[in-house]
């Protein structure tokens, strides 16, 4: 089932979902299986699960040059999503991204997630390689989140990359795409944001998922501007509790955010980590009341692969 048809069911009611990640190589499902039954209870309607590119090291080999050796540290989302459904019966939205993936790949991907019935993606251009420092597409793959949604969007009408092929059924995959209240990092302004936010939205976009946030203006301001833009999908923001200190130096850092005055206050007043996480816990619960007075469509929750915050918001909650 897509995520819009979830929302329309929902009548306007407030519905739960959340992200995971694949586990890291070497470890089995069950620690994952372990975290999303804990979150069952709650009745979420979908949950996504993340993708990860292909990083690379160097290796110095005997003549003393350097070889590069490709590594992947997580299992393959598509699978992860397929196991999930087969478990839980539930709908997964796999997380499809530029960075790593050619084309054809991208459309391999697309075919398998179409015949395991997976009726959504979240269309994201995914991050720069840490040895790269800005966004460098594959050969032959896209550059921009757009190009992607495109590719998808083709495919949902038929059309594959090669005329050779001979069963060119189409998909019919709900496309989600992300939004930043606080702006993309890398856009020059909000309003410039939002522009090319409107752009996916004319290129397919059925939904969008936003960045964390910890003030909820950002997010009533972010939608009434994107409503303004003439884009009326539905927007679904994206929580996360504060779990640790060091989280007020490395959240702002790795997600270009700001965190009110009034939480990294109350952070640095908890005397222990136990203390540090009721913190985050209670402010993330907060938020999420707003959001649903507000009649925010979905709450969206980044667990980060672990349960017991997010079973702690959705338990005061749902």
């Amino acid at each position: 089932m897509k995520v819009t048809d979830h929302i329309t069911a929902a009548n306007g009611k407030t519905l739960f979902s959340f992200e995971i990640l694949p586990p890291l190589k070497g470890t089995r499902i069950d620690e994952l299986f372990g975290t999303i039954e804990r979150l069952m209870a709650f009745g979420p309607k979908f949950i996504d699960v993340t993708s990860h590119r292909e990083e690379f090291i160097y290796k110095k080999r005997e003549n003393g040059l350097l070889e590069k050796v490709h590594t992947r540290k997580r299992p393959g989302t598509v699978g992860i999503c397929a196991a999930i459904q087969n478990q839980f019966k539930i709908d997964t939205v796999p997380h499809v991204i530029c960075g790593g993936f050619s084309r054809e790949e991208t459309e391999y991907a697309l075919i398998d997630l179409h015949y395991l019935g997976i009726d959504n993606v979240l269309v994201l251009r995914g991050d720069a390689l840490k040895a790269e420092g800005a966004f460098k597409p594959e050969p032959h793959g896209h550059t921009y989140a757009i190009d992607l949604l495109k590719q998808v969007s083709d495919l949902n009408k038929g059309h594959y990359l090669h005329d050779e092929v001979e069963n060119s059924n189409p998909s019919n995959f709900c496309i989600g795409v992300a939004g930043y209240p606080e702006k993309h990092f890398e856009a020059p302004s909000l309003n410039t944001d939002i522009k090319y936010l409107k752009a996916k939205v004319d290129a397919g976009a059925e939904y969008v998922v936003t960045q964390m946030f910890f003030d909820n203006q950002h997010y009533f301001d972010f939608v009434a501007k994107c409503r303004k833009a003439n884009i009326h999908v539905p927007i679904i923001p994206g929580l996360k509790p504060i779990a640790t200190a060091s989280q007020l130096t490395t959240i702002p850092r790795n997600f270009h955010l700001n965190l009110p005055d009034d939480l990294v206050e109350a952070v640095e007043a908890a005397k222990t980590p136990a203390a540090v996480k009721e913190v985050g816990i209670q402010w993330c619960i907060t938020q999420s009341k707003e959001l649903m007075a507000k009649g925010a469509p979905v709450l969206h929750y980044y667990t980060m692969g672990k349960a017991d915050a997010t079973e702690k918001i959705a338990s005061a909650l749902f």
